[in-house]
């Protein structure tokens, strides 16, 4: 676990004004044993990490007395190849520090670096000799990196909330976040504040001086031919599944704890850790799974079944939490999802009930492994398989969960919801999405290359609210989430396999489950996918109706001005959808606990 922040202004010396260290403080979540500031006269570079003993930001001069400076988090999976070749190259290591081995790449290649680290982190680099910040994410972004343009340089860190801790930045929302916000597009890029975005997953952000602020991609899926037969398809698979997860071991063999759903895809990877940790002698993987219950006391779906299927079937040290849907409402968990993600959601009963499970994972391992992103791949959702779906000129999730949003504009004010015209930025934004890919013109057969363009929206757009919610609540546990299903290596090889094939046995993820259908039990291994969690509750809405018509009661909320005039008047909920009930009290609480502005 580690964390950045920094900032930096080409007029003003850092003597100035200098709030390094509360941006660096208000990443202590990410990073609690201690904190690395580092400061020259125009930049400024801040670290947190597990360790006070960590070393960051880490320096290096050289002949002239110019100093690179790295903060750096995550993990780089080619460490130990990378750091050999910069050897051989003539660089000089003075640590075993990760960080140390993407100085030394920047010292080597310049932003070039990018693209020859694997793994999932993000840094920032500060060049004192051409007066350049760097700021380079991971390929897939599975970890997160924002930003905020000054006016004379650049405010960044690894969360919203430090670059909102830096006195120059008032946070506030426009029609562009609050887009984002109701609609159910995600956007790469976009951060939801007014001014601040998102380091875009495999790009690489300079900002200088003389050039101002410039973003280049290093990495992209790109479409292309699939040559292999099923069998050796299936057989690749595998292999590249075994490898990434043997890869999440620690250094002395630690295994991993699962996060185990039940499913295909939490399962495979308990499967295969297992596996590992047999051949490693670590003994046995520890396994949790969450057991949704109604609030009178029967079961919301049967998840935990699978899961204890699974962890005897794997043979793991097996645990579980029970929550009911209410105790997904208490304030205080619902408060500690907000100030872990720092932006409005839809889904408040999903998230705090991973912040739940997380919380509990932490006092198992520091370590876990995370299915997600397993259906994005291999086609597991409704939505890619069905052509009333597939086809459609929208994200296609959008299409499918709908009814989820049924009563926005009972809820929202008509005006508003006009001015933001959500059908139109859906459409544009698939358009834009499908243009970045060109699959048409790669992939001859129109229904394909339809499939090429829905799994590539699923990987580079819908994956962004899983692998935000995955680092965000992780991280607010103390947990550090693997996601061995997002690793390059497999989506490279997996996104070019044709529909025909990903679907063969007329089934969702047939690859997937072809490839260890012999790891698993039979009834695993066959079952049906199920969302999580699959609150059926109703006990759950009707507190959500009730919060709500509360808030318009008081007559205080900053969020009123955003509500209809209708709902403001007689405060009827009956047949609102959830999704709509958790964004509008969420927006209450961003609005007021963050003083976010509405200027639209």
């Amino acid at each position: 676990m580690s964390a950045i922040a920094g900032w930096v202004d080409f007029v003003r010396a850092a003597e100035a004004v200098d709030p390094l260290g509360v941006m660096t403080a208000s990443l202590a979540g990410r990073g609690p044993g201690g904190a690395g500031l580092w400061r020259s006269a125009h930049a400024a570079l801040g670290h947190r990490s597990t360790s006070a003993a960590d070393g960051q930001p880490l320096v290096s001069g050289d002949a002239t007395g110019s100093r690179t400076v790295v903060t750096y988090a995550g993990r780089i999976s080619n460490a130990q190849a990378l750091r050999a070749q910069l050897r051989s190259l003539g660089q000089e290591f003075v640590s075993q520090n990760e960080a140390e081995v993407a100085l030394r790449a920047y010292r080597q290649w310049g932003e070039e670096c990018a693209e020859r680290i694997e793994g999932t982190y993000a840094f920032a680099v500060w060049d004192e000799r051409c007066e350049e910040l760097l700021l380079v994410r991971d390929r897939m972004g599975v970890k997160p990196l924002f930003y905020a343009p000054t006016e004379h340089g650049v405010l960044f860190g690894s969360e919203p909330k430090a670059v909102l801790a830096h006195p120059d930045f008032t946070p506030a929302v426009d029609a562009g976040g609050l887009r984002d916000i109701l609609s159910i597009a995600r956007v790469p890029g976009h951060a939801m504040f007014r001014g601040m975005r998102e380091v875009r997953p495999g790009c690489v952000v300079r900002v200088s001086r003389v050039g101002g602020l410039r973003e280049r991609t290093y990495w992209a899926l790109r479409a292309g031919e699939h040559t292999d037969g099923l069998d050796k398809t299936v057989a690749t698979v595998r292999e590249l599944l075994e490898t990434v997860v043997a890869e999440q071991f620690g250094p002395g063999g630690e295994p991993p704890a699962s996060l185990l759903s039940g499913g295909l895809d939490s399962s495979s990877l308990t499967a295969l850790a297992a596996r590992t940790a047999s051949g490693l002698g670590t003994g046995p993987i520890r396994s949790l799974a969450v057991n949704d219950q109604d609030a009178d006391g029967t079961s919301g779906n049967e998840d935990h079944l699978y899961a204890r299927m699974m962890a005897e079937h794997a043979g793991t040290d097996h645990h579980e939490i029970s929550l009911t849907g209410l105790d997904l409402l208490d304030s205080r968990l619902r408060a500690d999802v907000l100030a872990a993600y720092d932006i409005p959601i839809n889904k408040g009963d999903q998230y705090a009930s991973l912040l739940s499970l997380f919380r509990a994972a932490r006092g198992h391992a520091p370590v876990a492994l995370s299915g997600e992103l397993g259906d994005d791949v291999f086609g597991g959702y409704n939505w890619q398989r069905f052509d009333r779906w597939v086809h459609t000129d929208t994200f296609p999730w959008v299409a499918e969960g709908r009814a989820r949003f049924d009563g926005m504009d009972r809820v929202f004010d008509a005006s508003l919801l006009a001015t933001l015209d959500l059908a139109t930025y859906e459409h544009d934004c698939h358009r834009d999405a499908i243009a970045e890919l060109g699959a048409r013109e790669v992939v001859a057969d129109p229904a394909e290359a339809r499939h090429r363009e829905v799994t590539y929206l699923a990987l580079t757009r819908h994956s962004r609210v899983l692998f935000d919610r995955l680092d965000r609540l992780g991280m607010a546990a103390g947990l550090d989430i693997r996601v061995p299903f997002a690793d390059p290596r497999l989506l490279a090889y997996a996104f070019d396999i044709p529909w025909s094939m990903k679907s063969h046995d007329g089934r969702e993820k047939s690859v997937l489950r072809a490839a260890l259908r012999d790891a698993l039990p039979e009834k695993v291994a066959m079952r049906v996918k199920t969302p999580y969690p699959n609150l059926r509750d109703a006990a759950y809405d009707r507190v959500l109706r009730e919060r709500l018509a509360a808030v318009v009661r008081a007559g205080e909320s900053p969020v009123l001005p955003l509500l209809s005039d209708g709902l403001k008047q007689a405060p009827g909920l009956e047949g609102v959808g959830r999704a709509v009930l958790e964004t509008a009290l969420q927006l209450d609480d961003w609005l007021r606990t963050y003083g976010v502005r509405v200027e639209l």
